[in-house]
């Protein structure tokens, strides 16, 4: 009994860290540069990295807050890979019509990490953008990483994969969390 009750409070001293941490983190996020991703899961936090590519994250905040990304779809979403979207047309093809320079930096492709998708062209990412789903490190230095998810990877989990899904999932809504109202669920 005395050693369940040893591993009991390590594992509850763990959790008390785990949950301070998780509390810290989400108390320094930068309301500018995070994003609340609204999928239909649940909420997707975003924080953004203008230090790393801000011309990136400028533009995605400048898409967000036009409401642009309010109901794309996922359209290519590849089992331990990635799940890629913000294409109007839902093909892969579509874009806002701006091209933005590459602006490749030295943050990994990790779990949760959010990239620019791009044509052959380095300098050819517009509005198409992709969450990691594992570690992909062939994607460093090839792609403008611009954030991560901080909150929410369970519900990135539950996009709907294919190449195209059949029953593809959707952002509902993407909003600069600056721009929402404390306690609002918009």
């Amino acid at each position: 009994m005395r050693f369940l009750n040893g591993k009991l409070l390590a594992w509850l001293a763990m959790a008390l860290v785990n949950l301070m941490s998780i509390s810290s983190e989400a108390t320094e996020l930068d309301l500018e540069n995070t994003l609340y991703m609204d999928l239909e899961g649940g909420r997707v936090v975003i924080a953004m990295r203008p230090d790393k590519a801000p011309n990136h994250v400028a533009r995605i905040k400048e898409l967000a807050r036009s409401g642009f990304y309010d109901g794309l779809i996922f359209h290519r979403v590849i089992e331990g890979f990635m799940a890629q979207g913000g294409d109007p047309e839902g093909t892969g093809t579509g874009g806002s019509g701006q091209y933005l320079k590459a602006e490749f930096n030295d943050l990994p492709h990790l779990r949760g990490t959010l990239s620019m998708a791009r044509a052959d062209d380095p300098d050819s990412a517009d509005s198409q953008f992709f969450i990691c789903f594992d570690r992909v490190p062939f994607l460093d230095d090839e792609y403008t990483a611009w954030g991560r998810v901080v909150a929410g990877m369970d519900y990135v989990d539950m996009i709907a994969r294919g190449e195209p899904p059949i029953n593809p999932s959707k952002i509902v809504r993407m909003r600069v969390a600056a721009d929402v109202e404390a306690g609002s669920a918009q």
